[in-house]
């Protein structure tokens, strides 16, 4: 083979790599965006025990058509409070399960239709202004992608099999399983995706590069391959998260392990199907897999409490508990009684302003010791906040269809204003925590006297949110003015400690970086006041 040659098939592989991938992802989101972007509602709503949890974990990765971002998906939502532990095991074991599904869809063989559905998709994506057929033609435009992709791939692959030293391998693989095994997560490691590791087996069987007693065992490295993407997403995750992708390994791990026991008559059965069902090779590649990932969940998932405890014990520690979902919204209420379902909007109102003044708190924490876990709860506090303010906000626009009384209708207004306060609160303690990553990022010194100040505004803030909180709970009158007097002063060290900053800037004592972030963060604050007050004047408005 001439160099030329081989430089036009490394190409042919590389490029066809990469239309596969680009395939995939293209497929993934038109999938996604035509389901309605619904995914995490679907895995928050139907994962209350571990067989909804796998087979929502199978739907949902059919849809993503990757397992890898069906996990971090889970990985998030548990990071964010969403999801507790236990049930993301459920989720992760069903995304293993339906990563299968493009294995098989590459199964059917129907690369010749490659170009037609590619062109079908470009229809639909330029050539009709309609945002329901645009999704659809990303969908049959990652479809097509796919299918050209293995092709290329394929032609790139073949004359590996006439090459002496990937036989070679093949037979090493074949006496040395584990080799195998670890050949897969190397490549799923290297691409990050365990579909394109696996339609690029598929291809190597097809070609005859690679016979079935070698290539199980990659098939089995691929899965435990795709687990580092779900570890690198819990990195910097909460300690839930960490423990989800610690299962998702574990499981794979576990799985692998049992299949190895039983490779040499794993591979006789594979075979005997193959053939008793006249199977393409990549459609036998699929049920192999198919059929591990399927037997692996059954084997497992009586032992969901057993895993959990394993992995409690490898990581453990106590997580800090943020219940993100309304406890007090009953939908029944709101059409029995007006004055009940305001009741139970405030209750939920007062859980979601103790959130946003534990999150401010968490915020202060983070500016002054500049530990993670400050900023992640932070971000937790401030996603729980803003589910609370779309759920108060709807139930309180259906409680507003009936007929309210004049104390009633102004509960309604108090009610829907608090939100709107808090939810802002919650934006602000954001913004405190982005900026002292951005400090932390770009090395900014800001001077200890400047700390000091802004430990003293933080305290000041904290103090005011929590006494406005306080004043609507007890409708108390007297705390509520106390509010106002504090936002006051708020407002004067926020003006003082500006002047302070510009003195400081003036005597070299302070760089400009450090003085941007010290003013943003003082006026974050500032605002932090305006709301609590706004809080404290519906208590005061209400008296009088």
């Amino acid at each position: 083979m001439s160099a030329l040659d081989t430089q036009e098939l490394i190409f042919m592989f590389i490029g066809g790599l990469a239309i596969f991938l680009f395939g995939i992802k293209f497929l993934g989101d038109g999938l996604q965006k035509v389901a309605g972007d619904k995914l995490r509602d679907i895995l928050e709503k139907f994962t209350r025990n571990p067989v909804m949890g796998v087979l929502t974990g199978i739907m949902v990765t059919v849809l993503l058509q990757t397992s890898t971002g069906a996990t971090v998906l889970t990985i998030g939502l548990v990071n964010a409070g969403f999801l507790t532990f236990r049930q993301a095991i459920g989720v992760i074991m069903g995304a293993n399960i339906g990563t299968t599904a493009t294995a098989f869809i590459i199964g059917l063989n129907i690369s010749e239709y490659a170009l037609p559905v590619l062109a079908i998709g470009t229809f639909l994506i330029f050539f009709i202004k309609n945002k329901k057929a645009n999704n659809f033609g990303q969908v049959f435009f990652g479809f097509g992608a796919l299918f050209y992709g293995l092709n290329l791939m394929g032609d790139g692959l073949r004359p590996l099999r006439d090459l002496e030293i990937f036989r070679e391998l093949t037979i090493s693989m074949s006496e040395n399983p584990i080799l195998g095994v670890l050949i897969g997560i190397i490549f799923t490691v290297s691409v990050q995706s365990s579909t394109a590791a696996i339609g690029l087996l598929q291809q190597l069987y097809t070609q005859e590069a690679l016979d079935l007693a070698a290539a199980l065992p990659v098939l089995f490295g691929d899965n435990i391959g795709t687990t580092i993407t779900a570890v690198l997403a819990a990195l910097g995750a909460s300690l839930a998260a960490k423990r989800a992708a610690a299962a998702h390994v574990i499981f794979n791990v576990i799985g692998t392990i049992l299949i190895l026991i039983i490779i040499r008559p794993y591979t006789a059965f594979i075979a005997a199907l193959g053939e008793r069902l006249d199977l393409n090779p990549a459609m036998e590649i699929a049920f192999a897999h198919g059929i591990f990932n399927g037997a692996n969940v059954l084997i497992q998932l009586p032992f969901v409490g057993i895993l959990a405890w394993i992995i409690l014990k490898v990581i453990p520690g106590k997580e800090t508990e943020i219940e993100f979902k309304a406890q007090h919204l009953d939908p029944a209420i709101v059409t029995q009684s007006s004055s009940i379902a305001l009741g139970q909007a405030k209750k939920e109102t007062l859980r979601m302003a103790e959130l946003a003044q534990q999150g401010l708190e968490e915020a202060g924490m983070f500016v002054e010791t500049k530990k993670t876990r400050h900023a992640e709860l932070t971000y937790q506090f401030e996603d729980a906040i803003n589910n609370l303010d779309r759920k108060i906000t709807d139930y309180l626009i259906q409680i507003s269809t009936n007929s309210l009384s004049d104390d009633e209708s102004r509960l309604h207004s108090t009610l829907m204003d608090t939100v709107r306060d808090l939810e802002r609160v919650g934006d602000h303690m954001e913004n405190i925590v982005e900026l002292t990553e951005y400090q932390i990022t770009n090395k900014v010194k800001i001077s200890d006297l400047a700390m000091q100040d802004l430990n003293e505004m933080l305290t000041l803030t904290n103090e005011t949110l929590k006494q406005a909180v306080e004043s609507l709970e007890n409708d108390d009158l007297m705390a509520a003015r106390s509010v106002v007097l504090k936002e006051e002063k708020i407002d004067k060290m926020e003006r003082q400690l500006r002047k302070k900053h510009i003195m400081r800037l003036n005597e070299g004592k302070c760089s400009g970086a450090a003085g941007i972030i010290f003013v943003d963060m003082i006026s974050n604050l500032e605002r932090v006041g305006d709301h609590a007050v706004n809080i404290a004047e519906t208590v005061i408005g209400e008296e009088d």
